[in-house]
């Protein structure tokens, strides 16, 4: 029979305030012999919650399922003006209504909190309200009352980050945009990371006019170059406008109500909201982490080691621990899914490499008339044929990746992709149909005859010269022919 273990979550509202809930079997108590105290951190709510709400914790309540929900309202928007190549016609406008929207977002996680407080009962869990810290290695004080374990793991959350700019207390945060009680007019997002381009396609979709400022020259920092460029192009078309290398340096509230961002350019004036999707802090302060010598790096990250050790050897800190080949999303609009290697990093770790990459028209947008497009790419080592990484942006994008995630992870070569029969029409069966390399990127200039133009990539200290040697390729696109098999006959 499994040991029955404690859980405590510790969660904050503000850097001072712990408040914690506490399971433990009553029946056991006194609770030392148990062998695990599970510590966890929530970031703090925009609205008050009651207690049951908090047994589902972050990504249920504040992270990615509202806004997924939220994501699909959105697109309705842009799949009504598909419709209309289609033959759909609307004697009124199509309109929105946020509250029904919202009503039915939290109807759905009230729901399901409810199984996840099923999942505790079942398990003969007792959910204890309380202020908790840690004393020491062993030790929780929740109220008051002391709780003991043999380990403590610490499953630390974070809470979103507002720079400390003039004007600042106007902001709202992601969390804070999940719970609006009226759809903005007129909100400038600043960020230039996934939150910031979820958020951004959201309130586009839903005919808010939306301003993105970021401080660099391009969205999506640590990303393919190819994805960032192709997403922020097509984000673009929908009418979303980028502000780039544009920090936030003030916000200023006009007597109607109406808020003003001054950046390093100048002052872009009515907006409704003013969002920050600038980064998250760890929730750590005022754990007691300090206390009992736990090593925090200057934001507050607990270091751990490669079997998620901290320095201290009862605490543990809950991580992903597989290695390699680990698939993401971005679900902007068009969405993104990736898995494996950027071509970036691929360079540096592997140095010669084949690109093979397609940009094309799919077949909804031959008669919705509208600008959509879809960019694929594949990233394969020289040497073995292995597929180092699968980029793609459009529509379906984490539903594709996600099916090839097994493909890249398993290790499998370029010439397994080329034996695979693709699904036709789709526009998957393009990452299985791709013959030709875009280009060949080669870190010995001497391994190519005549090098067309030269790249730079950084690989550890040294910026070493690499030859991409361009190949001929077909750009699929308008007007389609019978080798597109990824749009029509």
């Amino acid at each position: 029979m499994a040991p029955n273990r404690l859980a405590a979550t510790i969660s904050t509202s503000s850097p001072s305030a712990l408040e914690a809930e506490v399971s433990v079997p009553p029946a056991l108590l006194p609770i030392s012999v148990l062998p695990l105290l599970f510590v966890s951190y929530r970031s703090p709510p925009s609205l008050p919650r009651p207690l049951e709400a908090l047994v589902a914790r972050k990504c249920v309540l504040r992270g990615c399922v509202p806004k997924k929900l939220l994501v699909y309202s959105s697109k309705y928007s842009h799949e009504f003006e598909e419709s209309n190549g289609f033959g759909w016609k609307y004697e009124i406008e199509p309109k929105h209504d946020w509250s029904t929207l919202m009503a039915n977002k939290n109807a759905e996680l009230q729901r399901l909190t409810g199984i996840y407080k099923n999942i505790l009962k079942n398990a003969n869990v007792t959910l204890i309200e309380g202020r908790g810290k840690i004393v020491d290695p062993h030790t929780v004080d929740v109220d008051g009352k002391i709780y003991s374990a043999r380990h403590i793991l610490i499953s630390v959350g974070g809470r979103p980050f507002i720079p400390e700019i003039p004007g600042s207390e106007y902001a709202i945060d992601s969390d804070a945009a999940l719970d609006l009680p009226s759809k903005p007019e007129k909100i400038a997002i600043v960020g230039g990371g996934y939150i910031a381009l979820e958020f951004a396609g959201i309130f586009n979709g839903l005919k808010s006019e939306v301003h993105v400022f970021i401080r660099q020259k391009k969205v999506l920092r640590g990303f393919d170059e190819e994805i960032r460029d192709f997403v922020a192009e097509q984000m673009s078309l929908r009418g979303i406008e980028f502000h780039t290398e544009e920090p936030p340096q003030a916000i200023i509230k006009a007597a109607d109500g109406s808020l003003s961002l001054k950046t390093n350019k100048g002052t872009v004036e009515g907006f409704s909201h003013i969002m920050f999707a600038t980064g998250r802090r760890p929730n750590t302060t005022n754990l007691g982490l300090e206390t009992v010598g736990v090593k925090m790096d200057k934001n507050g990250a607990i270091e751990v080691d490669e079997y998620s050790r901290t320095s201290v050897p009862p605490f543990g800190q809950l991580e992903m621990l597989q290695i390699g080949a680990i698939p993401s999303a971005v679900f902007s609009q068009p969405p993104i899914g990736q898995v494996g290697l950027t071509e970036e990093q691929a360079i540096k770790a592997y140095g010669d490499i084949d690109i093979f990459t397609a940009d094309f028209r799919p077949l909804k947008a031959t008669l919705s008339g509208l600008p959509d497009r879809v960019f694929m790419k594949l990233i394969v080592c020289a040497k073995t044929d292995k597929v180092l990484g699968l980029h793609m942006c459009g529509e379906d994008a984490p539903e594709i990746v996600q099916g090839f995630a097994v493909a890249v992870k398993a290790g499998l070569k370029k010439a397994d992709f080329d034996a695979t029969v693709g699904i036709h029409p789709t526009a998957a069966e393009e990452l299985v149909t791709m013959r030709t390399p875009t280009r060949k990127v080669r870190a010995d200039l001497r391994s190519e005859g005549t090098t067309d133009h030269e790249v730079k990539a950084t690989a550890g200290s040294t910026l070493k010269k690499l030859l991409v040697k361009n190949l001929p390729v077909k750009r699929l696109s308008e007007p389609l022919d019978a080798d597109n098999n990824s749009t029509v006959d």
